[in-house]
């Protein structure tokens, strides 16, 4: 299964202007890629969620949203906390977008509740200083990541698969981490809402290099991107953008500990290049893996494994390298125009 990654459930919700927005204007594009997807023998899932602190509001055109009034070092500017009507809508958002997920001919979705994106900076004590009945206890904090799973599921029923990216740390002093994401994954098990996890580390907003591990290539980063986020990225990318050394399957720790803790289908991510990897994923109790950069490198890898168990990736541990290396443009159009809505507060 191949994951179309990231798809905003609302317009304020993409990190930059030219993402992905589920939206009825988006299908027929959509409909065309899950038919050439399944053309090719492979199921195809959409990743969906809200930007939240990670928006960069310059080039969306819309207010970012946090759980509390907080500053973006890329974007430069504070963001604003979320209305309970905000989180409400934006819970409502990802049904609606699953819904159409499955009129696009998508076999499952991906809710990402990872790397301090909306639903994940609820989770996090550092994001998420609310006082009402979404912050505090890490209950209260996970309250908005389990009725977002509720929701989907109550959108598309069985007719998908529906699987959630949970953080298993955030990688930052104060933030979510390792203890209270195995009291999540008990609680979205017990829930039954979801039919898989997928696990990750990092924030994009505060420590992006804790999911990637590897060199963090300060200047290829701030020179892919627009004005103000490139002076940003030069501001504070020391501070943000930390070297990580790179070994095989590096969130297998992390991961070792939500899979004593569940029986839930789980998803290994982090390091996952060879069917060495795949096997050893397999022995420890995982269901599935996922892979990224080494797909990045070689598309057909998968379907070289399955003809050869000896065959090695080409990929190397060097993040910049995986941006020169890939045939997939860095930053890719909606499949239809944009339509913008105007009841959404603007940046």
């Amino acid at each position: 299964m191949t994951t179309v990654a990231y798809c905003a459930v609302a317009p304020e919700g993409r990190t930059e202007y030219g993402q992905l927005w589920m939206r009825p204007q988006a299908l027929p594009g959509l409909r065309r890629l899950t038919d050439a997807i399944h053309a090719e023998g492979a199921a195809a899932s959409a990743q969906l969620g809200h930007a939240g602190p990670v928006a960069n509001e310059k080039s969306t055109g819309y207010r970012a949203l946090a759980p509390s009034r907080s500053f973006n070092p890329l974007s430069m500017r504070m963001i604003r906390s979320a209305s309970a009507a905000d989180i409400a809508r934006i819970t409502r958002a990802h049904g609606t977008a699953a819904r159409l997920a499955v009129e696009a001919g998508f076999d499952a979705v991906e809710i990402h509740f990872g790397h301090n994106y909306f639903a994940s900076s609820f989770l996090s004590p550092k994001l998420n200083r609310r006082t009402d009945s979404y912050g505090g206890s890490l209950a209260n904090r996970a309250r908005m990541v389990l009725d977002t799973a509720r929701a989907v599921r109550g959108a598309v029923g069985d007719k998908i698969a529906i699987l959630a990216k949970l953080n298993m740390d955030d990688g930052v002093p104060g933030g979510f981490w390792i203890d209270e994401a195995i009291q999540v994954a008990r609680w979205l098990e017990a829930d039954g809402s979801l039919d898989a996890l997928e696990l990750t580390v990092g924030s994009s907003l505060l420590n992006p290099m804790y999911l990637f591990t590897g060199d963090a290539p300060i200047r290829e980063f701030a020179a892919a991107m627009p004005q103000p986020v490139r002076s940003g990225v030069q501001l504070v990318g020391k501070r943000m953008l930390h070297t990580y050394p790179y070994r095989d399957l590096f969130m297998l720790e992390h991961a070792r500990q939500i899979r004593a803790a569940v029986t839930l289908p789980l998803v290994l991510l982090g390091g996952v290049t060879d069917r060495a990897g795949m096997d050893t994923a397999m022995a420890e109790g995982f269901e599935f893996v996922a892979m990224a950069r080494a797909l990045l490198r070689e598309p057909d890898l998968v379907n070289r494994i399955a003809d050869d168990a000896y065959t090695k990736s080409l990929c190397i541990p060097a993040t910049s390298a995986c941006r020169r290396s890939s045939p997939v443009p860095a930053a890719s159009s909606s499949p239809t125009a944009e339509t913008v809505p105007s009841a959404l507060p603007r940046a």
